[in-house]
């Protein structure tokens, strides 16, 4: 009996053994799924640059942490024209739904009015106040629904229909 579970631990000792090479167990090999991101694509966009812009509660005033997401985000931007922007503002702030959604457009303002300044050009850009709609943590600890307080600016081929654009081109 012995002799058998000695047998069956050595096999699995070498079938694990097996199960890596020197490439994956190197520290910097490339994360799976990872290694064939293209530059300008909207997963370099998220993954390099980051797309979450953050607030202190019930603000929609930029601060110095902010401006440096929103100066990485403006540089790439410049760079990578074939994009469209929809600026998502979300608040998760003491007040009623109409206060959120009022304070959600303002920081998505404040964004905008940011990469504008930064030689992006306005009319590839968009917002949308969402207020308390489609939180990222639903949750009652402050630290935890501080995450609800950001911009999220979001890669587009196009106009969505309620882009300024749209409306505009069709006369409403």
């Amino acid at each position: 009996m012995r002799v058998l579970s000695f047998v069956a631990c050595l096999a699995a000792a070498i079938a694990i053994s097996g199960c890596s090479t020197p490439e994956t167990r190197a520290t910097n090999a490339p994360a799976t799924g990872f290694a064939s991101i293209q530059p300008g694509s909207e997963e370099d966009f998220i993954l390099n640059v980051g797309r979450r812009t953050y607030f202190q509660g019930g603000s929609a005033i930029l601060d110095s942490t902010a401006t440096a997401t929103l100066d990485r985000q403006a540089e790439w931007l410049n760079a990578n024209q074939r994009w469209k922007v929809k600026v998502q503002g979300f608040s998760d702030d003491p007040g009623d739904e109409a206060a959120n959604v009022t304070l959600s457009t303002a920081r998505a303002d404040a964004v905008m009015a940011y990469l504008v300044s930064k030689g992006v050009d306005q009319q590839r850009l968009w917002t949308k106040g969402y207020g308390r709609e489609r939180l990222t943590r639903d949750c009652a600890d402050i630290t935890c629904k501080s995450q609800n307080r950001h911009v999220r600016t979001n890669l587009r081929e196009e106009f969505d229909a309620s882009a300024p654009q749209v409306k505009a081109a069709q006369g409403s």
